[in-house]
């Protein structure tokens, strides 16, 4: 047995539905942001926003303080991949903003992100948002008992190339529990050079495919938390915490009942 595979904590049935308790909670906030998510908003109010309704609802954000991390959500405008942080930056008309949120209930977080528009945006920024959905969409589809991690990154790494984006290959998904981050990693494309385990029922995992227009190349700003596009194209960024159950995937953090995932 590897330690690779000796590191992964399978979660019982019953810990699944603790996570899908905090989940739930975490759906709900995206839900009521997306309304506040305008031209004339600062990343800082939306943050202030998100922060109190994860409070609000006796939940603790899984972000602040994290590693130092100043804020409770990620917020990434355009160019900005992921771990932008909030401040006096105002959304315009046309852009898009990835917003990635975690939370803890009662000891369990779930971690989830989309990318929202703010007013119109342009054909190429819709298409972009669209794939990206789609490869985070066909990585879930992937999951299944005996299969390994791999297939993920596959199926991710085939539809964001064939649409003529690329793949961030810096930054990947992650286990997630009782921390934030546990193993295995989820890379967004076919790696040789990670350990590739495989998916066994009681395994929870963050998939969060990062699609680049441009280059897949990022670099780190000077405030040596937010990442951008080398090239500065834009960049959308998709994440569901999901369990790997005996019938296939359970999304936890589905936005709710009726919907595909968002």
């Amino acid at each position: 047995m590897s330690v690779a595979r000796r590191s992964i904590k399978l979660k019982s049935a019953e810990q699944v539905d603790k996570m899908q308790a905090s989940a739930d909670i975490l759906a709900s906030v995206f839900l009521e942001i997306r309304d506040l998510v305008r031209p004339g908003v600062t990343t800082g109010e939306l943050d202030l926003a998100i922060e109190a309704k994860i409070r609000d609802a006796g939940c603790v954000p899984s972000f602040k303080g994290y590693q130092g991390f100043p804020a409770s959500a990620c917020i990434s405008v355009n160019e900005e991949v992921v771990h932008g942080i909030p401040g006096e930056r105002v959304l315009r008309d046309g852009d898009i903003v990835g917003i990635d949120i975690g939370l803890i209930k009662d000891g369990w977080h779930a971690d989830s992100a989309e990318t929202l528009t703010v007013g119109q945006i342009d054909d190429e920024a819709d298409r972009l948002l669209r794939v990206t959905r789609e490869c985070l969409e066909r990585g879930i589809a992937a999951i299944e008992p005996g299969k390994r991690i791999s297939a993920i990154g596959t199926v991710i790494e085939e539809h964001a190339r064939s649409h003529g984006f690329s793949v961030v290959e810096s930054l990947v998904g992650h286990g997630i529990g009782r921390n934030l981050h546990e193993d295995p990693q989820v890379p967004n494309f076919r790696c040789y050079t990670m350990p590739d385990p495989v998916m066994e029922e009681g395994l929870v995992i963050a998939i969060e495919p990062m699609i680049n227009a441009g280059t897949k190349r990022i670099v780190t700003d000077r405030d040596e938390w937010t990442i951008l596009t080398a090239d500065r194209s834009l960049s959308a960024h998709y994440e569901h915490t999901v369990a790997v159950t005996a019938d296939g995937p359970r999304v936890l953090t589905k936005r709710g009942e009726g919907v595909a995932f968002f």
